[in-house]
């Protein structure tokens, strides 16, 4: 059974960082990891994602150059500077066998940005 685990959410000024990091078990295969974020009130959006060896990233616009997406094997780490506001949210990591292929989702950590 696949078990994708979370951690190092928290609460930052805004301009500060954060290092969020996933592990999956029970996989098999080369994997694609993937973050995506839930703010309160709003739909589950697409943060960052990584295919299986580092050689293909994206990141949605609105983080392009403060978020970096990291990992070996079956970690992968989100590196957040700047951080504002609005990036406030639930942060879920997710992994599938392929980009834009997610199956297995974390449960979740909350990333709270004050301003």
């Amino acid at each position: 059974q696949v078990q994708v685990v979370e951690s190092g959410g928290g609460l930052v000024q805004a301009g500060g960082s954060l290092r969020l990091s996933c592990t999956a078990s029970g996989t098999f295969g080369n994997i694609a990891m993937a973050w995506f974020r839930q703010a309160p009130g709003k739909d589950r959006e697409f943060v960052a994602d990584r295919n299986w060896n580092g050689d293909f990233t994206s990141y949605i616009g609105t983080v392009q150059g403060r978020f970096t997406v990291l990992g070996q094997n079956n970690t992968v780490i989100l590196q957040m500077n700047s951080l504002k506001p609005e990036d406030t949210a639930v942060y879920y990591c997710v992994v599938g066998p392929r980009i834009g292929n997610y199956v297995y989702w974390g449960q979740g950590t909350q990333v709270t940005v004050s301003s």
